[in-house]
């Protein structure tokens, strides 16, 4: 009985996919998003053959297979990256995907080193799955869209359940696949998360799926903002007329409290009528501006750059560098080095 029903939602979880794949490609999401969710549902696909006893009975295990499956952590994973905008860097990419790709050679091709393959492998999903679930609750408090931030709370639980608790479970038994109660529930997620990936994809939102480079939208015209609204972003350009901006751990929260408004009446203002996605994105525009004004200040040439990014809120030098670069494409002593020597460039 558990193993029909096991087999019945495996089967559908599979058309399902092929279904979603023939809709990515006419969907409008960000290319980057495109290509991690053809990943993911191509792996996911391959692990739900792979993993079936019934399956497995039918079809001989092949190492095709098994290589799309081992790579379901990680197409996860970057799915979330690019959801949350949290892009890594290409150099971490090259060296999980390496590592993933020479933990399945040895699993299925080094008998001698086929146990050091299998840990690895899951030791390296489990990790990801970590850094989705720190991503998505560290980035919450500074997220100003309200479906993502919806997102952010179920999203990794559905992923903890499925791809932490079956990586957590092949390493401690070594009889996976005859265990149909377990089978059935990782099949019932698996499912679950392909649900997910149909709603994102028949409803594609640009407020959600659009590229993570693209930060900023455009900024709703005066003129269209209720009256509540335009007293709510008078406030706010007082406060950051006032360099308010500079305060140090100033949030979203902290800043409402400051304006004596409610917190969720200023994210949308920010989000949706300001045009920012994140809190953090609205700060540096003022904090970064601030910061090119000193920089290009030849009173200000020996103020080191380490005081002026305390002074303007930052908690650490690297994390004003990022923010610098990000806003200007170089990084703060480049800048001023460029703008003292000609100071009739352009900011």
């Amino acid at each position: 009985m558990l193993e029909t029903a096991d087999t019945v939602v495996r089967l559908v979880s599979i058309g399902a996919s092929l279904l979603l794949l023939l809709l990515l490609l006419a969907g409008q999401a960000s290319p980057g998003i495109k290509v991690t969710l053809v990943g993911l549902l191509l792996g996911a696909i391959a692990y739900l053959i792979n993993s079936s006893f019934a399956f497995r009975s039918v079809w001989s295990p092949i190492g095709l297979l098994d290589l799309f499956s081992i790579f379901v952590p990680f197409w996860v994973w970057l799915f979330a990256r690019r959801l949350f905008e949290k892009e890594p860097w290409p150099a971490m990419l090259w060296i999980i995907a390496v590592a993933m790709l020479a933990c399945w050679y040895f699993g299925n091709f080094q008998p001698w080193a086929k146990l050091i393959g299998f840990y690895t492998v899951h030791i390296i999903g489990l990790l990801l799955v970590f850094d989705i679930l720190r991503t998505a609750i560290i980035g919450r408090e500074d997220d100003l869209i309200e479906k993502r931030r919806m997102i952010r709370l179920w999203f990794p639980i559905l992923v903890a359940l499925q791809s932490g608790g079956v990586l957590l479970f092949e390493i401690i038994s070594t009889d996976v696949f005859r265990h149909d109660v377990v089978q059935l529930a990782n099949a019932v997620l698996i499912f679950s998360l392909t649900l997910f990936s149909g709603l994102a994809l028949l409803r594609t939102d640009p407020e959600l799926f659009n590229t993570y480079k693209d930060r900023t939208m455009q900024p709703t015209p005066a003129n269209q903002l209720s009256a509540s609204e335009q007293v709510l972003k008078e406030k706010l350009n007082e406060a950051m007329r006032t360099q308010h901006y500079c305060t140090s751990g100033l949030t979203i929260k902290s800043l409402a409290d400051h304006l004596y408004t409610p917190e969720h009446r200023l994210r949308a203002l920010i989000n949706q009528r300001l045009g920012h996605r994140n809190f953090s994105a609205f700060l540096n525009q003022h904090r970064i501006a601030h910061a090119r004004m000193i920089l290009a200040d030849r009173d200000s040439v020996d103020l080191p750059i380490l005081t002026i990014a305390m002074d303007l809120g930052y908690n650490s030098l690297p994390t004003f560098n990022r923010a610098f670069r990000a806003e200007t494409g170089t990084t703060p002593s480049d800048y001023r080095r460029d703008r003292l020597a000609n100071p009739h460039g352009q900011n």
